[in-house]
């Protein structure tokens, strides 16, 4: 697993990680401030940003209206004159209201203006599905923005990742897409307590293996480390990599995983159409790693429906550890 910063045993959650991770960054740069709907003192929807308002003020812990639009829209300007602003939208599904001012604004700014112009803001939005939201609360919607040139995307699985991460994204001078996975926010993880960043770009090997490579991304993580400890009772070695950001994508890491264990398997929740699989599936494809293959690619995504309330159904439209497992089991057979 790639170490980063010096280990530590404290433990927090990924919530507090991320609010540890702004916190620090405010407290040595004054150019830097929050902006989003409830994130003073009720502390945002999902209580990332709670007590902040007490340490930094309402200057720089900005409620604002309920608009998406204005949210980014007034981050985008900050930025341009040189302020470096953290917008919270209360969730990714709400990025749809915004898509002006982040795909034809803070996207293509800086190339538009020779690199005259910079867009240095990040975008953090709860993401993914699994708590009953519905349809308009739960979407994935990663591969769209990871669609667009000029904006970065990434998405933190483990505590200690999205603190570095986050480092990462605020110190980068270009707009960044900050997806936090709604039920990782109460997982824990070793975090130390002083700043560090992971690069932007660089994957990581949560387990390593030798039969089969599964690629992974935000809470899949965790549901592929799920299925790799079930599947290794039996005799099957899975080496689970988590790529943390989608753009910059680390193709080295998997393609190099890929040449070891000759087989591949993506799982994400978003909606397997158009998913961020299909791009890593054709990335292989089209690399020195396709002679490798011993099995044809298998990509396990979303089903094709708005994500339902009813919890049974919810839980069945996205991939679940059996799903995993059963893929595995599957591709292992080509010999």
């Amino acid at each position: 697993m790639t170490t980063t910063s010096t280990k530590t045993n404290r433990e927090i959650t990924y919530l507090e990680a991320v609010r540890e991770a702004m916190s620090q960054e405010m407290r040595q740069n004054d150019d830097v401030f929050i902006l989003g709907e409830d994130i003073g003192v009720y502390g945002g929807a999902f209580g990332v940003t709670r007590g902040m308002i007490e340490e930094f003020g309402p200057e720089r812990v900005r409620n604002t209206p309920i608009s998406e639009a204005a949210i980014s829209g007034a981050a985008v300007g900050a930025a341009l004159t040189g302020m470096r602003p953290i917008l919270e939208l209360q969730f990714s599904d709400f990025i749809t209201i915004a898509m002006d001012q982040m795909v034809n604004q803070a996207a293509k700014t800086r190339y538009m203006f020779g690199g005259k112009g910079k867009v240095p803001m990040v975008l953090r939005t709860p993401s993914g599905s699994g708590t009953g939201a519905a349809a308009q609360h739960s979407q994935s919607l990663e591969a769209w923005m990871a669609h667009i040139p000029g904006l970065k995307v990434v998405q933190p699985s483990t505590a200690y990742d999205v603190k570095g991460l986050l480092k990462a994204a605020m110190d980068d001078d270009n707009p960044v897409i900050f997806y936090e996975h709604k039920l990782l926010y109460k997982t824990s993880g070793h975090v130390p307590e002083e700043q560090y960043s992971i690069p932007l770009g660089k994957a990581d090997v949560k387990r390593e293996g030798t039969d089969v490579t599964l690629v992974a991304t935000a809470m899949m993580v965790h549901k592929a480390l799920e299925a790799a400890a079930e599947l290794e009772k039996e005799g099957i070695s899975v080496e689970v990599i988590d790529p943390r950001t989608i753009v910059p994508l680390d193709e080295e890491t998997i393609i190099e995983s890929v040449k070891k264990t000759g087989r591949l398997i993506v799982a994400h929740e978003a909606v397997k159409r158009g998913g961020i699989g299909g791009e890593i599936a054709s990335m292989i494809a089209e690399s020195e790693a396709f002679d490798y293959l011993d099995a044809p690619i298998k990509r396990l995504g979303g089903l094709a429906v708005p994500i339902p309330y009813n919890p049974a159904l919810e839980k069945a439209a996205t991939p679940q550890i059996p799903d995993i497992i059963a893929a595995v089991k599957e591709t292992v057979k080509y010999k």
